[in-house]
């Protein structure tokens, strides 16, 4: 960074040029002092003015920051995707020839942390006709032993696009945790739902009905298949998941329905007698969809978008190994969120 901008500044802030007599005059200079900033370039040294009789302050660096701001946000970002603070560490060694001890980087993170709970506890400003839930199990250590911590994931869908709508976590998949959890999100103002596509966790569906009594409960289709492939031999899987997707892929709920009668006839036929009693028993609940607009089948009828996200803060969680608390865990899951929500 020039130091010629600073000499500016601090001429304009005295009132005159270095040895300059002038009636405005407001204070001396008394030199120079040398400040060292790490930047994404390296490590510099900046020499700055040192007025005599009042504070210089420059708005192209603000008092006391030792880190250029682009490198607080790799920084963070390093920490918020799972990377160890020790980690951190040696990486700002290499790429900026400038050691961050543990603590910048964990005050650095404290101050993420407060931004992304807000935006987790933003109001929700939009109507959704459609949401979609799903949880996903993190490893913590509470007190010695490890346990797990359930974090639960909503997204919101509308005519125009998809969005995060929450992120909260609970001990367990629970009917209890559910049932919090969909109040926490109609108390941020959620509304406008008729449907909401979720696996069949225990208590998911009897929650639904209390927070949202109107709304509608389709069974993911994709968790349909895994129920129903998971009794199939191996050998015999592709065949099966084929007759599975035809079911969704007719024209009319009449149509699906009779489809799934006779991949039910056909299974047992194959001796796979217990697939066939879980698609008689459950392909019901995945048709749900059809009683909305058609055009918005292929986007209500599978809860694929979460599933996506699950992978991702798997990924991000399999670097960290073992959370601490739940509440580290959720501010992972949730600025990752964030992350992908605003990246896209």
């Amino acid at each position: 960074m020039p130091d010629g901008l600073l000499d500016e500044e601090a001429d304009d802030l005295v009132g005159a040029e270095r040895h300059g007599r002038t009636a405005d005059r407001e204070a001396g200079r008394a030199g120079h002092y040398e400040r060292r900033l790490t930047t994404t370039s390296g490590e510099v040294t900046i020499r700055m003015p040192k007025p005599e009789g009042m504070r210089f302050t420059t708005a192209i660096i603000e008092r006391y920051r030792r880190r250029e701001t682009s490198v607080e946000e790799a920084m963070i970002e390093m920490y918020l995707a799972g990377v160890s603070t020790r980690r951190i560490e040696d990486v700002s060694e290499i790429l900026w020839g400038s050691s961050v001890s543990a603590a910048a980087v964990s005050n650095l993170s404290e101050k993420a942390f407060a931004s992304v709970e807000e935006w987790r506890n933003r109001p929700l400003d939009r109507a959704y006709p459609y949401a979609c839930v799903d949880g996903i199990y993190l490893k913590r250590s509470w007190g010695g032993p490890y346990e797990n911590v359930a974090v639960m994931v909503a997204m919101g869908v509308n005519d125009d696009y998809r969005e995060v709508i929450g992120a909260a976590k609970g001990f367990t998949e629970s009917a209890e945790c559910w049932r919090e959890f969909l109040s926490w999100l109609k108390s941020r103002g959620l509304r406008g739902v008729r449907m909401l596509v979720a696996d069949k966790a225990a208590g998911i569906v009897g929650s639904i009905a209390e927070a949202f009594p109107g709304a509608a409960y389709q069974r993911c289709t994709v968790h349909f298949y895994r129920s129903v492939l998971a009794r199939v031999p191996k050998s015999k899987r592709p065949g099966v998941a084929a007759m599975l997707k035809a079911i969704n892929a007719m024209e009319s709920r009449g149509a699906s329905e009779a489809k799934a009668l006779e991949v039910a006839d056909e299974l047992e036929k194959s001796k796979l007698g217990e697939a066939a009693r879980v698609v008689r028993e459950g392909y019901e609940e995945t048709l749900t969809y059809t009683r909305f607009p058609r055009e918005h089948w292929r986007r209500i009828r599978t809860n694929n978008a979460i599933e996506r996200l699950n992978r991702e803060i798997r990924r991000c969680a399999r670097v960290v190994g073992t959370f601490p608390d739940g509440r580290s865990a959720l501010m992972l899951v949730t600025a990752r969120l964030r992350y992908v929500a605003e990246s896209e």
